[in-house]
């Protein structure tokens, strides 16, 4: 183990995550190891908790549901012997960030496309009415057409 003695307070500014953040790992078991206690009754932590819990904040940003972080985390509390299961369930999850990336990938190229066409337009003088939706009955540009210009 690493550095051990560190507060809560110390743990949440070294990974980012709140107190009570922190005391939700605890409770739903996502640490590798019960944390211990001061005699004063404060949790101890190290730096091997501290670089379980960065692990785990990549694993959170990138979708990992807490349901599956706490299945890792009940597969390296068990030690040796289940490598596979875990290089299956980290290979599941990183197929399903592959997977969200492509799609995040073809969105920012639409979005490239539109900023492009917008882009031109504004530096053209030519942008009023482009996309602009016809308005439902009863709003107040009910007068203008879906270019923008007036009907």
């Amino acid at each position: 183990m690493g550095q051990a003695g560190l507060s809560i307070g110390d743990v949440a500014e070294a990974t980012g995550l709140g107190v009570h953040a922190l005391r939700f790992f605890e409770r739903e078991e996502l640490f590798l190891r019960p944390i211990p206690r001061t005699p004063g009754g404060q949790r101890s932590f190290d730096s091997f908790d501290v670089e379980w819990l960065l692990l785990c904040n990549r694993l959170r940003q990138s979708g990992m549901p807490i349901a599956r972080l706490k299945e890792f985390a009940r597969l390296v509390r068990s030690g040796p012997g289940n490598e596979r299961q875990r290089l299956e369930l980290l290979e599941s999850h990183e197929r399903a960030v592959r997977d969200r990336i492509d799609q995040l990938t073809e969105s920012l190229e639409i979005i490239r496309g539109k900023v492009a066409v917008y882009r031109e337009h504004v530096e053209e003088g030519t942008a009023a009415g482009i996309w602009s939706p016809t308005p439902f009955p009863g709003t107040i540009d009910e007068g203008r057409d879906d270019t923008g210009g007036q009907r």
